[in-house]
């Protein structure tokens, strides 16, 4: 539902003379923007858009397996992240003869034109070997409006603008560079410290982001390192399925039987400290309930925190990294077993996605394809996280597809819980991994000020884990939404992070 565009009941016949007797709907939309001081995004930068800042088509003839050249499209830039997020389907690796050298530099801004069109990252780094596809556009903004532009066109005032700005399409909807005349408002008072606190709360999303990735980048190597390191002195031999073996495993996958399935999982059976399945790990396995209507009797659903409702976790909302990308509730009157503190959430069908756990909410839902696997024992966090960080290992080394079957993304039952090997890591290793993931420290912005924040905050986030990092982002999430929203309808922004 739009929030900052009227849609009119009623059209006077002078407007429609007015607009060539154009009787489409989207032409009477207009934009309730209570600021009447703005500028447009084409005043934020630093010179005309050109043709030199749209990437170029390569077509799919040249997409190939393995490249030290990578194609980026549409479909990196997606409205939860504000870094690209780049995976087999948006970054692919092309020919390197039609490789166009862009000089991709750390803090560009990457913007749709089609398809997801605004939709806005900045890059977390330089990319010297990447090169955008002809929907993209790199944005010549100011530096010093860099992070404040950025924060407005994520918002839903830009997307509200552009979306009747831009025609509906049968298939493929084109913005061409219409983005440019979208209007960003400007505080109506303490301009400078309100344009520095709203840029200052998207730089550190930004940071917290990244460091995201970096720790858990850090666990996969740790994972990859020990199992590399720790191994028995024994060598690798692929050989094809023999019938006894097609017999034991029960299935006639071929994904089971190739070489870089049989050759990942050597890796875990050859390890020095030795393994078990999933299933002696002394975990309950709680199958996830079922929502459907019929059973609920009633179902509410909602984006955001209604008094009383669930909080509901569904495998799609969670992400490699283990937390959930945004906020999902429902309401009803039946009683639904909550998720408790430590709990492993499995995303049994297309995700393979996992997450622990460790909010103290007593409200808070799974679905029936998010599996809940809880310790039996106490004092058992750190092997929990270790758990869950070698099955989210396996699922972005490509194990996991191996063994799941079925369409849409695969499907990974509880009844395969006992092929799935756990190594036996030393405690020094599982708090190395858990670190990463969870340090249990609360964010406190109490002494916080517009002058310490950068500060104060790369303070907290040096010794803080995923969980805190992902959490305190959505806090500053919130107060973002809360100044933006105060700009655009001529509110005085309220400069705190407490």
């Amino acid at each position: 539902m739009n929030k900052y565009i009227h849609t009119p009941d009623v059209v006077k016949l002078q407007e429609v003379i007015g607009k060539n007797y154009t009787l489409s709907s989207a032409q009477y939309k207009k934009l309730v923007m209570y600021n009447d001081k703005f500028r447009c995004v084409s005043d934020f930068l630093s010179r005309p858009l050109s043709r030199k800042d749209l990437g170029a088509e390569i077509g799919s003839i040249n997409y190939v397996d393995k490249s030290p050249y990578c194609f980026i499209r549409t479909k990196a830039l997606q409205d939860y992240s504000y870094l690209p997020v780049f995976n087999k389907e948006t970054a692919l690796p092309m020919m390197p003869s039609e490789f166009v050298q862009m000089n991709l530099k750390e803090g560009d801004l990457l913007i749709s034109k089609d398809s997801n069109i605004g939709e806005i990252v900045i890059l977390d780094k330089d990319y010297p070997q990447s090169m955008l596809s002809g929907a993209l556009y790199r944005l010549p903004v100011k530096e010093e409006w860099r992070y404040y532009l950025l924060a407005f066109i994520k918002h839903d005032i830009f997307r509200e603008q552009l979306d009747f700005m831009v025609p509906k399409g049968a298939t493929i909807r084109h913005a061409k560079t219409l983005f440019l005349d979208c209007k960003i408002p400007l505080p109506k008072t303490n301009e400078a410290r309100c344009i520095l606190f709203i840029s200052q709360l998207t730089n550190a999303i930004i940071n917290k982001e990244k460091l995201i990735r970096k720790k858990h980048e850090t666990i996969l190597q740790c994972i990859e390192e020990e199992l590399r390191k720790n191994q028995i002195e024994k060598t690798f031999c692929y050989h094809l399925p023999r019938l006894d073996e097609i017999k034991e495993v029960g299935r006639l996958d071929a994904s089971l039987y190739k070489y870089y399935f049989k050759k990942g999982l050597f890796e875990i059976l050859n390890y020095k400290n030795g393994y078990s399945p999933l299933t002696e790990q002394d975990l309950e396995l709680i199958p996830g309930p079922s929502l459907e209507l019929k059973l609920l009797g009633t179902r509410i659903d909602s984006n955001h925190y209604i008094k009383g409702f669930y909080r509901l976790i569904t495998p799609k909302q969670i992400t490699n990294y283990g937390v959930v990308r945004n906020e999902e509730y429902i309401g009803t009157p039946a009683k639904i077993a909550n998720i408790k503190f430590g709990d492993i959430l499995f995303g049994e069908s297309g995700t393979g996605r996992t997450m622990v756990f460790l909010d103290n909410d007593s409200n808070t839902i799974n679905n029936a394809h998010a599996h809940i696997l809880r310790s039996k024992r106490n004092n058992d966090l750190n092997r929990i996280i270790t758990i869950r960080s070698i099955l989210q290992y396996y699922k972005e080394i490509g194990l996991t597809d191996c063994m799941t079957v079925g369409g849409s993304g695969g499907h990974l039952s509880p009844s395969y819980f006992d092929r799935i090997m756990i190594p036996n890591f030393p405690a020094s290793i599982q708090d190395d991994i858990a670190i990463q993931y969870y340090c249990g420290k609360e964010y406190d912005t109490t002494e916080y000020t517009l002058e310490n924040f950068l500060e104060k905050d790369e303070i907290f986030n040096s010794i803080a884990g995923i969980y805190e990092l992902d959490k305190s982002a959505k806090i500053l999430k919130r107060k973002l939404d809360i100044a933006i929203d105060d700009v655009i309808n001529g509110r005085e922004v309220r400069i705190s992070f407490h």
